[in-house]
């Protein structure tokens, strides 16, 4: 073989194992798991893959009152709804998504899903926003915001979530604990991150209870406390385990 077409070979080469290099770590950081960061109530940041999305950005009234609000940076930001303390504008910074729909952006598909934000088919508290997406190789569902029961068509649209991120607390807007075990049973995901509950002495005008009745209602499922801040790989071993953030 001539040596100039040895040499083209061999560029060739290093330049298609160059593309699979690039191509291999790309694919690596989309499905390399995520880091989820508390702010409290039911507001979470979520990066991994490439993007952060924030969950329920919210000013410090009602059950929220005397938290600091998420005053940070995300690629998107996911609102239940626009009530103050779940879906508050103008407090992060990001592409503010409260509306059902579906969405791309930064890379990320994201779907919306109106549903009943109370017990009375949305008369008093109107429609809250389901979410689910894919990032970092596990899939999401976020039900921050909703006390109404799953119709057949939200468990179909929603699936089994490798991170169902839920409500517990009751009150007027939220299931209670006993209503929030029973939709992770509907659900059946690999992990349960519980939030809109209160830590420690309620403000005084929040009708939200603590943790307790919804880790009665999971009965024997595994609990791990693991702190503000935590991380999760994207090949999760089945569940439920319910990871309690601070």
């Amino acid at each position: 073989m001539p040596a100039r077409f040895k040499a083209l070979r061999s560029l060739s080469l290093s330049a298609f194992s160059a593309i699979g290099l690039v191509l291999t770590t790309a694919l690596s950081a989309v499905a390399n798991g995520v880091t989820i960061t508390s702010y409290g109530h039911s507001s979470l940041m979520i990066r991994g893959g490439g993007q952060s999305v924030l969950l329920n950005p919210f000013k410090a009234v009602g059950c929220a009152a005397g938290l600091g609000e998420p005053r940070v940076n995300a690629t998107v930001i996911l609102a239940s709804s626009e009530l103050a303390d779940e879906g508050a504008r103008g407090v992060a910074s990001g592409k503010f998504l409260v509306e059902p729909g579906s969405y791309r952006i930064g890379g990320l598909n994201l779907e919306g899903f109106a549903a009943p934000h109370d017990r009375l088919g949305g008369r008093r508290f109107g429609q809250a926003t389901l979410w689910r997406w894919k990032q970092g190789g596990l899939q999401f569902a976020h039900l921050g915001g909703s006390a109404a029961p799953l119709s057949g068509e939200d468990k179909v649209l929603l699936g089994r979530p490798d991170v169902l991120i839920i409500g517990v607390g009751g009150g007027a807007k939220v299931y209670d604990g006993k209503e929030a075990a029973q939709t992770v049973q509907e659900l059946n995901p690999r992990r349960v991150i519980p939030v809109q509950y209160v830590r420690g002495e309620a403000p005084s005008n929040c009708d939200q209870g603590d943790i307790q009745p919804f880790l009665d209602a999971m009965g024997s499922t595994p609990v791990q406390q693991v702190g503000t801040s935590f991380s999760l790989p994207a090949g999760l071993s089945d569940g439920p385990v319910i990871d309690l953030m601070r």
